[in-house]
């Protein structure tokens, strides 16, 4: 009983702290459900989060290394495993996501040359500092934190997608999946932390960590929501 108790600490910080931020209703996503955002934006923005999607399991396999019990290291490793579609390539979540790419028009065989806009390197930098440098009940908390995000993102991607008519909900598979499987995601980083809940300096580092998740991947959609449009508009100049 206990257990599930102590389990509920760090979620039901992360949730409050979410929808303190107001993320879900950020220039990103008000826009995309709005249909103020056009297929063109929102391509530029998801061409550049793919090289935030391929990039996700290396700090959070670098965490890994970071602790010396067997069986929280066999925590991370089945989320790792998962980012790697169960070592079916094809599954890999990277996979799964440059066959989205094609269904909203970017043309994948140039992806590899596209160059990295710095909201995405600032994003991808920030994670890893977290996962490497910081206290691990920071880098833990912060992964969890975008996790337990991304399964609501997705849901709200996937469905104004499909309203949108950029692809149908038979062909959505990257955001589909995700919506489905990255609350239990979280779960399991939220469990790696939960026993260090009334410590107070460990407290201290799992708050700083899900304050920084969601500060970071609020950061990331709302810039590429402002550069996706300055892009566009400088393009039609």
């Amino acid at each position: 009983m206990n257990a599930v108790i102590h389990r509920d600490c760090v979620k039901a910080y992360c949730v409050t702290q979410i929808i303190e931020s107001g993320i879900y209703a950020n220039s990103f996503f008000r826009d995309i459900q709005n249909g103020a955002m056009t297929l063109e934006e929102f391509s530029l923005t998801q061409e550049q989060f793919y090289y935030a999607v391929s990039f996700f399991s290396r700090p959070m396999t670098a965490l890994m290394a970071r602790f010396p019990q067997a069986g929280k290291r066999l925590s991370i490793l089945e989320n790792i495993v998962e980012e790697h579609g169960r070592f079916n390539e094809t599954a890999f979540h990277e996979s799964t996501f440059r066959e989205f790419l094609q269904l909203i028009s970017v043309d994948i065989s140039k992806i590899d040359q596209v160059v990295l806009w710095p909201e995405v390197r600032a994003f991808n930098s920030a994670l890893m500092t977290a996962c490497v440098f910081d206290e691990p009940e920071v880098g833990v908390a912060c992964l969890g934190a975008i996790e337990y995000m991304f399964a609501n993102i997705s849901g709200t991607i996937g469905t104004s997608i499909v309203e949108n008519k950029w692809c149908t909900k038979e062909e959505l598979k990257h955001y589909k999946l995700h919506a489905e499987i990255d609350i239990q995601h979280a779960a399991d980083f939220f469990m790696l932390v939960e026993p260090q809940w009334d410590n107070p300096e460990k407290n201290y580092y799992i708050k700083q960590g899900i304050d920084m998740g969601i500060y970071i991947f609020d950061r990331l959609y709302k810039d590429l929501r402002a550069s996706a449009v300055k892009n566009c508009y400088n393009t039609k100049k």
